[in-house]
């Protein structure tokens, strides 16, 4: 069974993942960024169930370098990195300041390579380890609204693909996880652009981002598949691949968008093969099937 450290245990993939990886056996630790206020029954509940339980900011290096510390120590060691906290962010593109951007990627895409480093040196050290990340369908497209999280996104997706090439002569292998859009308190949490001045020029189309959200939310209401419960499912049978074999990027998703993202991933996937074959650097992708 699996040591596995889980970023964000308490949110909407982090919590059936780590009830399903408990109930298979493996060994759980997750970071939570407060054990305190609404989310302390789950914290407590996840402990009671035996997971190892560490309060981290991944927007602060001094606390997410203690925090995997900890985590490791808890564990007695590391087989797999789950990295899976993330904030979301949606509203038009324009209203978004600098600081709301700044936010997003601090916790999507900095607050990752922050965890990375801190984790980094234990898999280098013992030559093998599994790590991997929650992305989204729009990690690889854009739609409207969600620029700045897609942003976020798509930059993740880049820096994954050069830690799988730049980690795998060290025996650790990536994997990313692309849901679609669930039905979870991620949508409670996300970043909302505050420029009331700014969207009176939107005119009428400055309802359009909440009429939308509407729809999407109706959406997912009629889609019972679509549901936080499916990325526990991929997770666990990403680790039940044997070592190397796993695919680089799973879709999980139910609401027929899925199909069109898988398609796009294995184009992305031969002509990545071919430009690396071209410079002969090829090898650097065999951790992946």
């Amino acid at each position: 069974m699996a040591k596995i450290f889980i970023t964000g245990i308490a949110g909407g993939f982090g919590l059936p993942t780590a009830r399903a990886l408990m109930e298979q056996g493996h060994q759980v630790a997750g970071s939570v960024r407060s054990r305190t206020g609404g989310k302390a029954d789950i914290v407590a509940a996840l402990e009671t169930d035996g997971a190892q339980i560490v309060e981290m900011d991944v927007t602060d290096t001094a606390s997410t370098e203690a925090g995997v510390a900890y985590a490791i120590a808890a564990l007695g060691g590391l087989d797999v990195l789950f990295n899976n906290v993330g904030i979301g962010a949606y509203g038009i593109q324009e209203l978004m300041s600098p600081e709301d951007m700044i936010r997003v990627f601090d916790v999507n895409v900095i607050g990752v390579q922050r965890i990375m480093r801190a984790a980094l040196p234990h898999f280098r050290a013992q030559g093998r380890g599994t790590i991997l990340y929650t992305s989204s369908l729009i990690g690889r497209i854009a739609t409207p609204f969600y620029g700045t999280y897609s942003a976020s996104k798509w930059a993740l997706e880049a820096m994954v693909e050069c830690y799988r090439t730049e980690l795998s002569g060290f025996g650790i292998e990536s994997c990313i996880i692309e849901p679609g859009a669930m039905p979870t308190a991620f949508f409670d949490g996300m970043v909302m652009p505050q420029d009331p001045m700014r969207e009176t020029e939107y005119g009428d189309f400055a309802v359009v981002p909440a009429l939308s959200a509407q729809a999407l939310a109706q959406m997912l209401e009629a889609t019972p598949d679509q549901r936080p419960e499916r990325i526990a499912e991929a997770v666990a049978a990403l680790l039940a691949v044997p070592f190397g074999q796993k695919p680089f990027r799973t879709v999980v998703d139910h609401t027929g968008v899925g199909p069109e993202i898988e398609r796009y991933n294995t184009a992305l996937h031969d002509v990545t093969h071919t430009v690396l074959s071209n410079f002969g650097i090829a090898d650097m992708l065999r951790l992946n099937a």
